[in-house]
């Protein structure tokens, strides 16, 4: 019944840690509609595997990777705004026609690589060293929940309801989206990039006006 329990919260964690509108919540909707749902769901899963090297991290006890991680911080934000950048620029600068009937696209390879969407999300999730922050706390949380010292098939549940969680999500949030799929024009495809762009964007900004911030 613990493990069951243990589950529930690594559950919630996933779909708390996913679930916040961010960079990859908005290439996973335009990914949904300017190719299709299964598209948008393995740019999801770029993040899941993402929350996977975070949560394993903190659920297993890597202290001495946790701390290099934290040690490095100020790299992986530089690296992560970086990419927030090149991501924004991509999607505001993207055709509007990207989605055809035959799934030929203006500029770009015939479809994206399935492997190409998860590897560019997983790259961007994974230098965000915030997260392994939040896992820390969200998990020191679940303990004092359940009440039991950490055990290697606790944290194997832990990590294995976290990723369940955050798959959850992006399976239903590229479900719903996928539902506009055919119904999305050239026009709104349009407004979406731009308005994609710019918001990843300022992310990005956010990200080194934080570092700019936290030096002074």
């Amino acid at each position: 019944m613990e493990y069951l329990t243990v589950i529930v919260l690594g559950f919630l964690i996933g779909l708390i840690a996913a679930i916040p509108i961010g960079p990859v919540n908005l290439l996973v909707v335009r990914r949904t509609l300017a190719y299709d749902p299964l598209h948008g769901f393995m740019t999801g899963v770029g993040a899941v595997l993402a929350d996977a090297v975070y949560a394993s991290i903190t659920g297993f006890g890597f202290t001495a990777i946790a701390r290099m991680i934290s040690g490095h911080s100020t790299t992986l934000q530089i690296v992560g705004g970086l990419m927030l950048f090149f991501f924004g620029a991509k999607m505001f600068f993207a055709p509007s026609n990207l989605r055809l009937e035959e799934g030929v696209q203006a500029g770009e390879s015939k479809t994206l690589p399935l492997l190409r969407a998860m590897a560019s999300t997983f790259a961007l999730a994974v230098t965000n060293p915030a997260t392994l922050f939040a896992f820390t706390a969200m998990f020191a949380g679940v303990a004092g929940i359940v009440g039991q010292e950490a055990t290697y098939h606790g944290a194997i549940f832990l990590v294995a309801g976290v990723l369940a969680g955050s798959t959850f999500w992006w399976f239903a949030l590229t479900s719903i989206t996928g539902l506009f799929h055919k119904k999305i024009d050239e026009r709104i495809m349009r407004l979406i990039n731009k308005v994609s762009g710019v918001i990843v964007t300022l992310f990005g900004v956010g990200v080194f006006l934080h570092l700019i911030l936290r030096g002074s």
